[in-house]
């Protein structure tokens, strides 16, 4: 706890410093009583002029799969995904403007979930998309698609209560680190695509569950995607 109070601090809320056109989704899933874990990255690239919902091409995928060393403590899990996530992300060969993580961003009681330190570990602008709050308070957004509400730990606006789909429970959105609040809410509504979760975490999570499956069943594992052109 001391040290995501530390690394908390280090936390930056600025304005993207660049135009995103790569994006990742990551996730983990976990395996043999919880003692491994599988992480899984995939790239897209935004192929169309911005305007949301994007059209998201898949470019790469990367992973990594090895015992979780921390134990599970409420509060404290990025110290037990991260070191395989890191793993993950050191196979890809794109360098990704924007990551989106199945987690809290700021949206944490010492300030510092699982986005917020992926984000400072790689100096890259993250997004925390939950699928259920961990910190904070807010009201109830209406049920009609893109209805949102703050989030706010007092008065400060730590994220967003989003609703991505009508009719659908919401999704808790928070800049993890290197983005606003304003462009983390506006970049995972732009990623929806239909569904409750935005395509980069949905896609990863269903990436470490096939993943899952096959180091289960001792098969081979499915060749990553070629890299794209130019990436």
């Amino acid at each position: 706890m001391a040290i995501q109070r530390r690394l908390a601090r280090q936390i930056v809320l600025t304005r993207l410093p660049r135009p995103v056109r790569l994006i990742a989704g990551a996730d983990i899933a976990l395996t043999d009583e919880n003692r491994t874990g599988i992480a899984g990255v995939i790239v897209y690239r935004i192929d169309d002029d911005g305007r949301a919902p994007w059209s998201l091409r898949e470019v790469e995928r990367g992973w990594a799969t090895g015992p979780l060393r921390f134990p599970y403590i409420p509060g404290l899990l990025s110290f037990r995904e991260i070191p395989l996530l890191l793993q993950a992300f050191e196979q890809l060969h794109t360098d990704v403007d924007l990551i989106l993580c199945d987690g809290q961003g700021i949206a944490h009681p010492r300030g510092l979930g699982l986005a917020s330190h992926l984000g400072l570990l790689l100096d890259r602008p993250t997004i925390g998309c939950a699928k259920s709050p961990l910190f904070g308070h807010y009201t109830m957004p209406p049920v009609t698609k893109g209805a949102q509400q703050p989030l706010r730990d007092g008065r400060r606006i730590i994220g967003a209560v989003v609703r991505s789909r009508a009719n659908v429970r919401p999704i808790v959105v928070s800049p993890g680190h290197r983005i606003t609040v304003r462009e983390a809410v506006a970049m995972a509504i732009a990623c929806c695509d239909g569904y409750r979760i935005p395509k980069p975490t949905r896609e990863a999570d269903r990436y470490v569950a096939q993943l899952k499956s096959y180091l289960g069943g001792d098969a081979q594992l499915p060749p990553s995607p070629p890299i794209a052109n130019g990436y």
